[in-house]
């Protein structure tokens, strides 16, 4: 299969780009710099010149492809105000590629989080909010999804809080970061909160499985960890760094803090029975072992 992918060169993209090669696919990857071309060529894969916003490179590369994994996305979580304008930025590229795609059967594999249920982990069958800090991504992911109905086999892979490789990325790459600033390893409230995780080259076989296998208006969840208590996260993250662990605001964490004092263990038992996936790879606190101080 040809496949047109949009966040090739990041954590996830450049994971999911090599899992694709490896298993027959070719690859065609949006590239918003000359560095991102480099990469995927260097990856194997052929680039496409332009960003995100550019939307017609993003609808001319689904033109050219058998399917399309969409996993851009403008991780700038500074403000309201930013993570808002990343979100419709989202919105109108995954419109434009919904569109083309209509009426052909190609697949559409795109992104979300996965949700949080109180008292219980979130499903597969549980709804993506539509309301709070992310409420607008959900709303579009939902749509996307809907155009099952009008020839498009669009199928959604959820993301747990933190997606690692090599100690770094998600949540807790987050958490290390702000640690590095602050001095101090926070968690938000009493820290017993659950992030579920995964290791990126997992979630690369989940994105493969999903484009090749996926029926149209699935959901999936790439959910290695169902939940490791954020104060424990935060823990391994001290000690790497020979910093102090302590609670912190959760304004801390900007537009996100809601989201980082919230429990939201989540399960795969419906992916991995259905789709046959099986993570292998280190568990997120392993992982956090490779933390440089």
């Amino acid at each position: 299969m040809h496949v047109f992918i949009t966040g090739g060169t990041g954590l996830i993209g450049s994971a999911v780009v090599a899992e694709l090669l490896a298993n027959g696919h070719t690859v065609l990857g949006l590239a918003r710099s000359d560095a991102s071309a480099k990469a995927l060529e260097a990856a194997g894969a052929e680039p496409l010149p332009g960003s995100l916003a550019d939307l017609d490179a993003v609808r001319a590369g689904a033109a050219r492809a058998d399917g399309v994994i969409h996993l851009a996305f403008s991780n700038d979580f500074s403000s309201p105000e930013a993570l808002g304008r990343a979100i419709a930025e989202e919105t109108a590229a995954l419109t434009v590629l919904g569109e083309e795609l209509l009426g052909s059967d190609r697949p559409l594999v795109t992104v979300s989080g996965t949700p949080w249920v109180p008292g219980r982990p979130s499903t597969e069958a549980d709804p993506l909010p539509t309301d709070g800090p992310v409420g607008g991504r959900g709303r579009t992911v939902t749509a996307i999804l809907g155009l099952a109905a009008r020839g498009v086999r669009s199928t959604a892979v959820r993301m747990p809080r933190t997606v690692h490789n090599q100690g770094d990325g998600g949540f807790a790459g987050l958490l290390t970061g702000i640690a590095r600033r602050t001095g101090v390893s926070g968690y938000a409230g009493d820290g017993a909160q659950r992030w579920p995780a995964v290791h990126a080259l997992d979630a690369a076989v989940l994105f493969r499985l999903a484009l090749e296998q996926a029926p149209a208006g699935s959901s999936w969840h790439a959910v290695a960890d169902e939940g490791d208590a954020v104060r424990d996260i935060a823990a391994v993250i001290g000690r790497r760094l020979g910093l102090p662990v302590e609670p912190v605001p959760a304004e801390t964490y900007g537009p996100l803090g809601p989201i980082f004092a919230t429990d939201q263990p989540s399960s795969s038992a419906h992916t991995r029975q259905a789709l046959g996936w099986k993570p292998v790879h280190p568990s997120l606190l392993e992982d956090l072992e490779n933390i440089q101080p």
